[in-house]
């Protein structure tokens, strides 16, 4: 781990074992299990914010969770930079739901003081009330909302509590896993704005986990492609926008309703996501690859440097890099 680098993903892989049979346990049976994420690395630096972005089902999820330790990774080796006494930053994390994250029997001040209270950040009540009045003015809502309860406000007002509870704990890492997906368009904006103005007051580290491309464009430093738990590409930002290695990555981009498409057709990503307990050998998404040739079915691609500081997982890259995307339909009916 270099100076720079606050967190590091060494060959994280997640197994979900299923339930076994009572004659498995006695004899032993290794019945396997679907593999959510697999031999994933990754590095988050100080002050970035890092996407993930996927469809769902990829693993994004997961392994935000075996990031922030509500889960353990099957293998490999999760490591956060630590402080001059061995203490480990402090990390909290935004969940996509703001309906079932919140304790609806707590009042606002409650929920947000919880984490001013477990970490000891202050001391006494009338200290802890004014750090929660000054949480609530900061993500846009009023010091007399603390005597409230969840169910008194909107989704998108949930939301700002839930950023205000993740911030009452003076977070060095935060998750933010899938944070506005469950709110409106319109809600959804004025949430991002809050977000973005809060990394650059705060300068948080953060991953920031997501489905839409739109919204991790503007919001991360760099972004990683995942698909059926595999990690298939990794670049800045822009570069990744402007220069996509991995197939997967071009037909995502090409699929975004938001994006900047002049210069090429819209259209879906073909094919059904395969099955994650059974993925398909060789390169997982050679079953929906446009580009696929007899290697990928049989051979998993290696891993690739690209650009600055990139990677990528494709047998084909340089020569696919600026090849016209063709879907599979329209190739079928131009034949």
């Amino acid at each position: 781990m270099s100076a720079q680098d606050f967190l590091t993903l060494n060959h994280v892989s997640k197994v979900y074992r299923r339930n076994q049979s009572l004659l498995e346990r006695l004899k032993k049976t290794d019945t396997g299990g679907t593999k959510a994420v697999s031999d994933v690395s990754l590095t988050v630096r100080h002050g970035e914010t890092v996407g993930l972005v996927g469809e769902s089902g990829c693993g994004k999820s997961t392994l935000a969770r075996l990031v922030s330790g509500l889960m353990e990774p099957t293998s490999g080796e999760i490591a956060f930079r630590k402080d001059g006494a061995g203490r480990t930053p402090r990390l909290q994390m935004i969940f996509q739901d703001p309906y079932s994250s919140l304790n609806g029997r707590w009042t606002i001040e409650d929920i947000i003081a919880e984490p001013i209270r477990v970490h000891k950040l202050r001391r006494g009540r009338a200290a802890i009330r004014t750090r929660v009045d000054e949480l609530l003015t900061q993500v846009g809502l009023s010091p007399a909302d603390a005597e409230k309860y969840p169910q008194e406000f909107s989704g998108g007002q949930r939301q700002r509590i839930c950023i205000a509870r993740a911030l009452a704990g003076e977070p060095e890492f935060l998750i933010l896993d899938e944070p506005t997906s469950a709110l409106d368009v319109s809600v959804q904006a004025q949430i991002l704005n809050l977000l973005r103005d809060l990394q650059k007051n705060l300068a948080l580290t953060s991953l920031f986990i997501t489905h839409n491309l739109s919204v991790v464009r503007i919001m991360a430093d760099r972004i990683g492609v995942m698909y059926l738990g595999e990690l298939v590409e990794e670049a800045p930002s822009e570069e990744l926008f402007l220069r996509p290695r991995h197939p997967y990555t071009r037909l995502l981009i090409d699929a975004a309703p938001d994006m900047d498409t002049s210069d090429r057709s819209l259209h879906p990503i073909a094919g059904e996501l395969p099955n994650p307990a059974f993925p398909p050998s060789g390169c997982r998404f050679h079953t929906r690859c446009p580009f696929a040739k007899d290697i990928c079915r049989s051979t998993a691609p290696p891993q690739k440097t690209a650009g600055t500081g990139g990677m990528f997982r494709c047998h084909f890259d340089l020569e696919l890099s600026n090849a016209q995307v063709i879907p599979p339909a329209s190739k079928a009916r131009t034949a």
